[in-house]
């Protein structure tokens, strides 16, 4: 605001002396002067559109100080310094005016610096009241380094204004604005030491106030005012002593109303104070509230509802009557409060919602019934905005996620008022699509909370209800689509399948996708029906938006549904993407192995078992095992997996008698084994090794089960296989298992069914004896050869049309010695082996191998003689002793004398060894002496005969 010039026309009778009096002082104070001015003169030039330079003030300040220096002043360079000063302070108005900017710190210390010209000359004579025009200066410009935040500032200038005037006495001072000033100077002081948080110098200068308001109403009520506004800022801060404190000067404010009130007589006046008289009972009603001063609370909202010209009829009164009912535990009371709301149109929605979740956080579950209809009710009175919609369903819902029947019954008001006409109809009005959206959200949000609470009821409601919010068009197919699918997935929870299935296959029609055919998925395998959830999982290749993790998650979902038969058809859909190259989110060896453990838990489906094992030795052939196994330890631990699994699944085959399977499980068994790993090549040749010699020995079994014979080239084929267990045999890489420790050495009943089989499959093919009786032999010189083992070869080989009694004979002689030499022989045995030996000889060899015979049935006499009684079969050495005498036979018809003794003599030697043959031997000893008197007699005559002739 500008201030009027200064108009200074002294008396020309009394001008010239002063003048010349006075002229040589002037002269000294010009230059100051005059600096001053010109500095004004370029400031009046200065274009408001540019900002202050700093250079106006620094230039004034200077030529301020040169000029204090010169005081004291006479009275008519004071009059000049008055002059200069009201020029800038009109200067900076004018400026301040004409620019649109925020009032700068330049512009602030201008005006400052013309509030200092007036304070060095405030004795000046002939102008009226020069301290309070002076005063008024600096509470301006305190006024704006205030506005500035510049409190120190601020509060400088104040106390500046107040030293100008403080030496004035008040019942002196007459002036209506001067009184004003005074007010105005402390309340201002009192501002900025409140804004500096002295709040004790604010209050002491406010209490001072009160003795400058001279019985105007405009006083009492600015007074008033700022008691209630320190009051006020003490409200907010929530704190106890902070709230007594506030009640304090809210209660000082009051005060002064009822003062102000009892001082001011005119009509006019009074209304301003009987207003803020109100405002302060409110405010003193809010901070007993905060207070939990609940009777003192209705007390005031009382008085303010009796006073004179119909009450008080502010929106807080109700909210504050319903909250102290609230705390008193009086809900009927609260309830009628809040009801009431209703009827007052005055009240605004922000004020009503913010009831409502008052009365909602005291009342609990019970109050979202009385809500409802609250609100309702108030959709019938007037017009409410969809806002003031959302912000109630917001506050019912805002708690109500807890468990317990206080969510349900929230819930159910929810739904009941979300789909009440009249609300869905204030949400379709033009302009709403944004509230809209929010009240979508807001239910879509609290339904996905229920639902993760497992309240699937629950939240399919609200998931239905959200829906209503969601506009039928083309641009909210996919949102309508996906509340169809949320809508499947609670009634999934709730196993309500054939709800669930209508309303994928709604969403199914708005938006085709793979989320859609995965939860359809889900419903077929809930609903064990195997054949159409197989026919989904081959379908969803076909969507637009399909990843092979839709996959992957099917499989996991029929295993944990014991769906196996799905499980495996989701694992070899998946199977069909690895050749293809993309990112997939399983490994092709994981999916593998998920497949044969499924599949191994039924013992039907080894063939099936098989065949994903073969696939998956094919892809191990193709990329390679550190691609397929993986590296290091996790590959090593994948590769051993596959091939043990194939072992096991040998013995398993094996052991129910389905060899062919076996055989096969065998072969990958070898394969997988043969997979070479850092610094296991020989653990993985003994594997190998045995591997292909139990896959030979199942194809033999299988052989002799089905009861045919094998072919040729089978044959072939199986001592090929041999072949390469023989290299490892034989290459020192295996080593026979001497002790348990041994964990990379190959059993010995391993080396023996090599043997065995080899054995078994030479013969077989014609001119092979010579590569039998070698193999045999490389048995019977190994470690891991025993005498069962060579028995059961040469049994082995002494049977059948493919007999070799050569290889017979060398394991039976190989297989007594090994017998004999062990310090317990096992005598029957031995007694077995020498019967065999006997009956090969006998077979093979006939009488022209008379001498090989002869020399078994002495050794049998040797390992007899010596034996105690019983020790050697009894049995067998009859067996011995009769048929030894009984071999005399042909000799004696063929006139083989001496051939006849012999066996003779050897029979009735060995039934000397024999117990319980004394009868046999006499008769033996009485018929061997009769046949020597016969036949030796016959001899002697001819000889006798041929001698004379």
């Amino acid at each position: 605001m500008r201030i009027a010039e200064i108009s200074s026309t002294p008396d020309r009778r009394r001008a010239s002396p002063v003048t010349a009096a006075t002229s040589a002082v002037v002269s000294n104070h010009s230059t100051a002067l005059t600096q001053i001015e010109s500095t004004i003169k370029s400031l009046e030039r200065h274009l408001p559109a540019h900002p202050l330079p700093d250079s106006f003030s620094s230039e004034l300040r200077l030529a301020l100080v040169q000029l204090t220096q010169l005081a004291p002043f006479p009275n008519s360079v004071k009059l000049q310094v008055w002059k200069l000063s009201y020029r800038l302070w009109n200067t900076c108005v004018d400026l301040s005016n004409a620019s649109t900017a925020k009032i700068s710190e330049e512009h602030a210390k201008l005006r400052q610096v013309a509030a200092e010209l007036l304070y060095h000359t405030a004795d000046v004579a002939g102008i009226p009241s020069p301290a309070f025009k002076a005063a008024l200066f600096f509470y301006k410009s305190g006024l704006v380094w205030y506005d500035l935040r510049k409190f120190d500032l601020a509060n400088n200038c104040f106390e500046k204004a107040t030293d100008l005037v403080s030496n004035i006495e008040i019942s002196s001072v007459s002036d209506e604005e001067d009184r004003k000033l005074l007010l105005d100077l402390n309340l201002a002081r009192s501002r900025a030491a409140w804004e500096v948080s002295d709040r004790n110098l604010a209050v002491a200068l406010l209490n001072r106030s009160k003795n400058v308001l001279f019985g105007v109403s405009r006083n009492y009520n600015a007074l008033a005012n700022q008691y209630l506004t320190f009051g006020k800022t003490l409200l907010s801060v929530g704190e106890v002593s902070a709230v007594n404190e506030a009640l304090k000067l809210i209660n000082d404010a009051l005060e002064l109303c009822e003062k102000g009130l009892r001082v001011v007589k005119r009509t006019e006046e009074t209304l301003n104070l009987k207003e803020l008289r109100l405002k302060t009972l409110r405010f003193i009603a809010a901070a007993h509230l905060q207070r939990d001063e609940f009777e003192s609370v209705l007390k005031c909202v009382k008085v303010l509802r009796e006073v004179a010209s119909g009450g008080d009829n502010h929106p807080s009164l109700s909210v504050m009557a319903m909250k102290a009912w609230l705390g008193l535990g009086r809900y009927g009371e609260a309830e009628k409060e809040l009801r009431g709301m209703v009827l007052n149109k005055g009240i605004p929605e922000g004020v009503w919602v913010s009831a409502v979740d008052s009365y909602f956080q005291a009342a609990g579950a019970a109050a979202a019934e009385t809500i409802k209809g609250v609100f309702l009710g108030l959709l019938d009175r007037c017009h409410v905005s969809a806002g003031a919609a959302i912000r109630v369903v917001n506050r019912i819902i805002g708690n109500g996620l807890s468990n317990g029947e206080g969510m349900k019954v929230r819930a159910n008001v929810v739904t009941e008022l979300v789909t009440d006409e009249r609300v869905v109809a204030v949400f379709d009005r033009e302009g709403a699509a944004k509230e809209r959206t929010t009240m979508h959200a807001l239910l879509w949000n609290c339904a996905t909370e229920h639902f993760r609470s497992k309240e699937y009821l629950l939240s399919a409601e609200m998931f239905e209800k959200s829906m209503l919010y969601v506009p039928h068009g083309m641009e909210n197919r996919s949102l309508r689509a996906k509340g169809y699918r949320v809508l499947c997935l609670c009634y999934l929870g709730m196993l309500q399948l054939d709800r669930a299935e209508e309303y994928i296959n709604e969403a199914e029609k708005l938006e085709p996708n793979i989320a859609s055919s995965f939860l359809k998925f889900k419903i077929f395998l809930q609903k064990n029906d195997h054949d159409r959830a197989i026919a989904q999982v081959q379908a969803m290749p076909s969507c637009l938006d399909f990843t092979t993790d839709f996959i992957s998650l099917s499989a996991h979902e029929a295993v944990a549904c014991r769906c196996l038969p799905v499980a495996t058809a989701s694992l070899s859909q998946l199977l069909n993407f690895y050749s293809s190259g993309k990112s997939m989110p399983t490994n092709e060896v994981v999916v593998f192995r998920t497949l044969v453990t499924i599949l191994s838990q039924d013992p039907a489906n080894e063939t099936d078992v098989l065949r994903y094992m073969k696939q998956a030795r094919s892809r191990l052939s193709e990329i390679g095992p550190d691609l397929f196994f993986g590296k290091s330890e996790v590959g090593r631990r994948e590769k051993n997996w596959f091939a043990g699994n194939a072992w096991n699944s040998g013995v398993r085959t094996g052991q129910v008698k389905n060899y062919e399977l076996s055989t096969e499980f065998f072969k990958l068994a070898s394969e997988f084994y043969g997979v070479l790993d850092d610094g296991e090549t020989e653990g993985n040749d003994v594997m190998v090794c045995k591997s292909i010699i139990m896959a030979v020995s199942a194809i033999i079994a299988g052989e002799k089960h089905r009861n045919c014979t094998l072919l040729e080239t089978e044959v072939r084929q199986a001592i090929d296989l041999l072949g390469r267990a023989g290299k490892i045999l034989m290459s020192g890489s295996a080593s026979i298992r001497q002790t348990d420790d041994e964990t990379t050495a190959i059993e010995p009943n391993f080396f023996f069914i090599y043997t065995w089989s080899s054995f078994d499959l030479y013969s077989r093919l014609s001119d092979t004896s010579a590569q039998q009786l070698s193999l045999v032999k490389t048995f019977a010189s190994s470690n891991s050869c025993n005498p069962k083992h060579l028995l059961q070869i040469g049994f082995e080989a002494s049977q059948g049309p493919r007999s070799n009694p050569e290889v017979c004979t060398f394991a039976m002689n190989t297989c007594l010695s090994s017998l004999l030499a062990s310090p317990s022989p096992d005598y029957p045995t031995v007694a077995l082996v020498l019967r065999k030996l006997i009956s090969i000889s006998t077979i093979y060899k006939g009488d022209t191998e008379d001498n090989s015979i002869t020399e078994i049935y002495k050794q049998a006499y040797r390992i007899m003689v010596g034996l105690r009684e019983g020790e050697y079969p009894i049995e067998e050495a009859k067996w011995l002793a009769m048929t030894a005498w009984n071999r005399a036979a042909l000799p004696v018809k063929m006139g083989q004398i001496e051939s006849a003794k012999k066996w003779m003599n050897i029979g009735m030697e060995l039934a000397t060894k024999v117990p319980g043959m004394h009868t046999y031997k006499s008769c033996m000893e009485d018929y061997l002496a009769g046949f020597e008197k016969k036949f030796c007699g016959q001899d002697s005559g001819k000889n006798r005969t041929q001698a004379v002739s």
